[in-house]
């Protein structure tokens, strides 16, 4: 009897445990010009610093996310990625969400692209154009691993020696993104470019992420170098299947990022894996519905 009442206390004090709550970031993380960290090649995810230069735009999300603290095989988070060939993860009225292979069809060729190009990694070639849809922009690039924001287990000083405690946005209660827990994608300082702020991007745009036939959902989290692009947050990484770690982590090469513009396309609260999944099938529908 006493073990079976234990059982129970156990788990309903297991169920009523919070979320770890996402974090925040600063400005001095330019420096750090989104250099592959030791022991990698560049671009294949080492340390991509978050930065920012003047001024950290930091963007209020909302209430605490979903996702769970992610250990070293992966972040955690309440909506999966969509695969290629299944039935992806479902979005609003229930139907499949759209395909990696549907999104990829859109961005064969690149319409209006920036004004100027960016590289995968600090010294690279500047080759990458952040190229324009109807209701989008998107980027084809690497995926640098972004462990910034609140300390956890998996993102610290002693894991990451780029390590900085804050992101550009922040939650709900004003802290700094979880790296480890929310998928998260970093965009370049505005500059002549790519200027993010004039393309309808913020804090909290949703992009759709796209690596290997899967699809992840998650918000514009962090500010990364003017002249590097392709990172995203630890959590982003091991949903994709892409080793987190932010030293030796990340892919080379084969992550397209599409970015939805406009106000509609915000995260809220951004800490909300659910919201993320929701909104990113919501508006990558009405993107594959335009003419």
């Amino acid at each position: 009897m006493r073990s079976a009442l234990g059982a129970l206390l156990g788990a309903a004090l297991v169920l009523g445990c919070s979320a770890p709550e996402p974090s925040t970031c600063q400005d001095a993380e330019c420096e750090r010009a989104g250099a592959g960290g030791a022991g990698g090649a560049a671009g294949a995810g080492g340390a991509g610093g978050t930065a920012s230069d003047g001024g950290s735009g930091r963007d209020a999300g909302g209430a605490a996310g979903a996702g769970s603290a992610a250990g070293a095989g992966g972040a955690a988070g309440v909506a999966g990625a969509s695969g290629a060939g299944g039935a992806p993860a479902g979005g609003a009225g229930g139907a499949a969400a759209p395909t990696a292979q549907e999104l990829l069809a859109l961005v064969e060729r690149c319409a209006r692209p920036s004004a100027g190009r960016y590289a995968t990694d600090s010294g690279r070639p500047e080759e990458i154009p952040v190229c324009h849809l109807s209701t989008a922009v998107y980027w084809q690039a690497d995926l640098d691993v972004d462990c910034d924001g609140k300390p956890s287990a998996a993102c610290n000083e002693t894991t990451d020696p780029y390590f900085q405690a804050e992101t550009a946005a922040v939650d709900s209660k004003g802290e700094p993104l979880d790296a480890a827990s929310l998928p998260f994608v970093v965009v370049p300082l505005a500059s002549e470019r790519f200027d993010y702020r004039a393309a309808g991007l913020a804090m909290g745009s949703v992009v759709a992420v796209i690596h290997r036939g899967q699809v992840v959902y998650a918000p514009i989290g962090d500010l990364g170098p003017r002249g590097v692009i392709g990172e995203g947050s630890y959590a982003l990484a091991a949903r994709l299947g892409i080793d987190p770690d932010p030293v030796r982590g990340g892919a080379d090469s084969g992550v397209t990022y599409i970015a939805f513009t406009g106000s509609e396309a915000r995260v809220r609260p951004i800490e909300s894996t659910e919201e993320a999944q929701r909104l990113g099938v919501e508006r990558a529908r009405q993107l594959l519905a335009a003419p």
